[in-house]
């Protein structure tokens, strides 16, 4: 859903394609040294090769590169098809990346996605028992409990609050209130960005409710928060014809319809150690691919919004596996909470009274600064799930 912007860094899921690239017998071999759990992945402008077909329960390293001419992402989808259990996007040509993901015994679809834009390119994979899955001491089991309690309540809040700000905006819109529901936009909004990773993991509902214009495929319909924006702030629009009343109401219950839907599915997850910290880095990413450039919010200017709250669910995504990160890399941490901190103090700078400045009011070398702090915490950052896991 997101174009190659700054860094080479999360996406949506969609139907089953039918016409599928193999992955290789699980015969061909795993890529460290023959360990089963260790899986490379070759993702082509029109293929999609994973080293093998198969791998036992347990953290699984998919090491992912694009010998393509395209920008590429890769999904471990669920047996649906659609639900996202882990992603990594934005490898651009020659370049590689690595998912780390605690997989359980079940069937799955490995996919590559080249162009980041249709369907993809998908093969059957399993995950199969194992008798040497490593253990977990009483005491991490503990902090592993306690962060995947934590982070539930955190997903339930902030989907609650965007479940009755997404009510209120409705509202506004609809009657034709749009100073009030211009200045409520970013606010309701900002509760969707601190848990985009969770809400991507719907690939069904993350385009009804977030696709941006520049992103629709050819025949796509377009809904959803960027549809709204671009009516209440037409002014870079050219030649552009406002909703009609009707329209307008089609269009926001539409919203609120999907929004409903997203906070009964939230209400069912359950979360484990790794997507936590597979989240964290996740929304780092989207502040990269899209809030930094300006281009999230291309009609209001309220990227700085949008970029704050991926950065909030971020830090809260770490703060919560931190316990654990600190007895198993301490430097790790110590090194998150310092990039996490520089790039606090950068967005700190831009606020202005309750909100913050409007993207195009940032100077050149303002958005530079906040791009290079992205950047010094995103590396580290991608170390996150590994390290918590090891």
């Amino acid at each position: 859903m997101r174009k190659t912007l700054v860094v080479t860094a999360l996406a949506v899921a969609v139907p089953f394609l039918a016409a599928c690239t193999e992955n290789a017998d699980s015969s061909d071999g795993a890529a460290d040294g023959g360990n089963p759990r260790a899986l490379s992945v070759e993702s082509s402008d029109d293929a999609c090769k994973v080293s093998a077909a198969e791998a036992p329960a347990g953290t699984l390293t998919f090491d992912v590169t694009n010998t393509g001419s395209q920008v590429t992402e890769f999904y471990l989808l669920g047996d649906d098809g659609l639900r996202i259990v882990s992603e990594v996007e934005n490898i651009g040509p020659g370049l590689n990346r690595e998912m780390t993901v605690n997989a359980p015994a079940g069937s799955y679809f490995t996919a590559c996605k080249p162009g980041m834009k249709g369907e993809g390119i998908r093969a059957g994979f399993t995950v199969t028992d194992s008798d040497d899955e490593p253990t977990t001491s009483a005491d991490e089991q503990q902090l592993i409990d306690q962060a995947v309690s934590n982070y539930a309540a955190y997903v339930q809040d902030q989907s609650d609050q965007l479940l009755a700000k997404t009510e209120q905006f409705v509202d506004l819109y609809k009657a034709g209130d749009d100073d009030a529901a211009r200045t409520l936009y970013p606010d309701a909004r900002t509760h969707w960005e601190r848990i985009e990773t969770v809400a991507e993991s719907f690939g069904d509902l993350d385009p009804k409710l977030d696709l941006r214009e520049a992103d629709l495929e050819p025949g796509q319909e377009w809904t959803g928060w960027h549809r709204l924006e671009k009516d209440l702030w037409p002014q870079r629009a050219e030649d552009y014809t406002p909703l009609t009343t009707e329209e307008r109401a089609t269009y926001a219950d539409d919203l609120l319809a999907n929004t409903q839907t997203l906070h009964e599915r939230v209400g069912e997850l359950t979360y484990t150690v790794d997507q936590i910290a597979n989240g964290s880095r996740g929304l780092l990413e989207e502040v990269a691919l899209g809030k930094v450039t300006g281009e999230e919010e291309y009609w209001s200017h309220t990227d700085l919004w949008d970029f704050q709250a991926n950065v909030d669910g971020a830090r809260v995504g770490y703060e919560g596996v931190k316990p654990i990160l600190e007895q198993k890399d301490p430097q790790l941490a110590g090194e998150l909470d310092a990039r996490f901190a520089d790039l606090q103090a950068l967005l700190d700078a831009q606020r202005a009274g309750d909100g913050f400045k409007t993207y195009d009011q940032l100077t050149p070398d303002e958005v530079k600064q906040l791009s290079d702090a992205v950047n010094a915490l995103s590396e580290p950052l991608s170390k996150l799930t590994a390290a918590v896991l090891s």
